[in-house]
This record gives structure tokens, C-alpha cells and sequence, in this order.
């Protein structure tokens, strides 16, 4: 079964954007964000995906089964319509630091101001080297989860 290992912070300045490789728009919502299974649209520039994934075991909590398949584009556009309410609008940032690849969002809409960083490993404890940018860990905090900030968005959180 395709598993995905990800680890997820908060982005605490902009000195990332001086190794950023490339950029990605991002539209995505959601046709079910049951806790047991995500079901996810995402137009991502000219490419379109239809992305399931499962409730992470209790044994494993960074080990989410996904299962994500290419569609055409136009039947993307057609699925967001019959999504439910709370689209994402992000753009994605692909930035190389210590042999790995962080993924930098930053996040438009209703959830402008906040940027995150994921990155993606191959076992739930690999090492990898933490660039200066990268703040607190969020990987468990269930409030950044796409889905979650589709139904809750960042600027509707109290501020401290």
C-alpha cells in the first residue's frame, strides 16, 4: 500500500525563497474529510490529481496511506464544483536544503499569512538537516492539515 511519510512546520521567515527552485499554483478542496479517509481534488498548475488518503495507525502516526491518480484537468475543474465548501489556494515552493526537498506553501485566501514546510521522508525516522527557516513542528497539530484549514481557515483563528 502507497505510504506517505511527511513531516510538517511552521515557516518562521523568508530566507527559504533564496534556494527555491520553482513554484506551483494550487487549487484543491475536498469531496469527503471524514477522519477516517480524505478525499481530495487539486488542480496543481497544468496538472490535475484525484488523491484518497486513509487515518495514519496508531503504531505508525507519520506512515498516512495515499493513493493519488493523475485526471485530466477539465474533469478536475468539474469535481471542484462538486466539492464541498472551503477550496485551498496555495502555492507550493520546491526548496533543496541538505540533500532533501522542502515543500513551502504559502497559503492565499482565507488562510493568507500562513506558510508552512513539509518534507517528505522515506522512514518515520530518517534524519534530515533543518534549515534556520523552519520553526515549530506542526506535523501533529491537526489544525494545518489542508483539509482542516478548508473547514477552519487560518484567519478565523484566534491570535495570540
Amino acid at each position: 500500500m502507497p505510504v506517505e511519510i511527511e513531516r510538517k512546520f511552521l515557516v518562521i521567515n523568508d530566507s527559504w525563497r533564496e534556494n527555491a527552485e520553482d513554484c506551483t499554483r494550487y487549487a484543491q478542496a475536498y469531496l469527503s474529510r471524514e477522519p477516517e479517509r480524505t478525499v481530495r481534488v487539486r488542480i496543481a498548475g497544468d496538472k490535475a490529481f484525484l488523491t484518497i488518503k486513509g487515518r495514519a495507525p496508531d503504531d505508525a502516526p507519520l506512515e498516512t496511506p495515499e493513493f493519488e491518480y493523475a485526471i485530466p484537468k477539465a474533469e478536475a475543474e468539474a469535481l471542484l464544483k462538486l466539492c464541498l465548501p472551503g477550496a485551498i489556494d496555495k502555492t507550493r515552493y520546491r526548496v533543496p536544503h541538505g540533500g532533501k526537498v522542502f515543500e513551502v506553501d504559502v497559503f492565499g485566501g482565507e488562510n493568507e499569512g500562513l506558510t508552512v514546510a513539509e518534507i517528505e521522508l522515506t522512514h518515520s525516522g530518517e534524519h534530515f538537516d533543518k534549515p534556520d527557516w523552519l520553526g515549530q513542528e506542526v506535523t501533529d497539530d491537526h489544525r494545518y492539515k489542508n483539509a482542516s484549514l478548508s473547514v477552519t481557515p487560518y484567519r478565523s483563528w484566534p491570535k495570540p
